[in-house]
């Protein structure tokens, strides 16, 4: 099964995305890991995608899609992938549609969390990260053991500097301005997901949605 997963900043995206890899065996597709990979290697796309990621901007187009579609070419996906990260525009979905048109890699489902921005809200101030080893708190829903410290290896905890509100309303607006036009344009293969519920509950909805296992 090929999978499209799609959720504003702190919808549980990130949660979601592992369960499923986990649970379908699917290989998980993310750009994220994608451009990582190429900036650590030095590639010239990588350098490319370096400029915009330290300016904090979205990697465009021409750079993205090949990196993508050199990733597709390397990749074992005989038991479906997980996209997660990308299309993040409508030119991406339709450039991706073109890449896998006709074979067995043209995507199935598409799966939204949904989630209003209050709770989102709460989400996003409340997190801590662990500078060392990267373990995610939540001064509510998760506190550390210790203020400030993680207990795995007791490291101090740090806010990132874009989880503020502030920060929060200008990323979702973004997102939800390039994410409608996607949904759009998939709407016979979109599912929309509660978001704003337990971990568990989420999961049932997904796998009710992609037919359980």
């Amino acid at each position: 099964m090929n999978i499209l997963i799609m959720g504003g900043p702190g919808a549980g995206k990130g949660t979601m995305s592992k369960k499923i890899v986990e649970n379908y065996e699917v290989t998980h597709i993310s750009t994220g890991d994608i451009f990582r990979s190429e900036v650590g290697n030095g590639t010239p796309l990588g350098l490319e995608a370096k400029k915009y990621m330290d300016a904090g901007k979205l990697v465009p187009d021409e750079v993205t899609n090949p990196m993508v579609k050199s990733f597709l070419e390397t990749q074992d996906l005989a038991n479906g992938y997980l996209l997660d990260g990308y299309p993040r525009t409508l030119a991406q979905a339709k450039a991706f549609d073109e890449l896998v048109k006709g074979s067995d890699l043209e995507i199935d489902k598409v799966i939204t969390l949904d989630i209003p921005f209050e709770k989102l809200a709460k989400r996003i101030t409340g997190r801590r990260l662990c500078k060392t080893c990267g373990h995610i708190y939540h001064v509510d829903y998760h506190p550390p053991k210790v203020e400030g410290i993680c207990d795995i290896d007791g490291s101090e905890l740090y806010q990132r500097k874009d989880d503020t509100i502030e920060s929060l309303e200008v990323r979702l607006a973004e997102y939800e301005n390039n994410a409608q036009p996607i949904l759009d344009y998939y709407k016979d293969k979109v599912v929309i997901i509660n978001a704003d519920q337990s971990t568990d509950d989420v999961w049932k909805e997904i796998e009710s949605a992609l037919g359980g296992k």
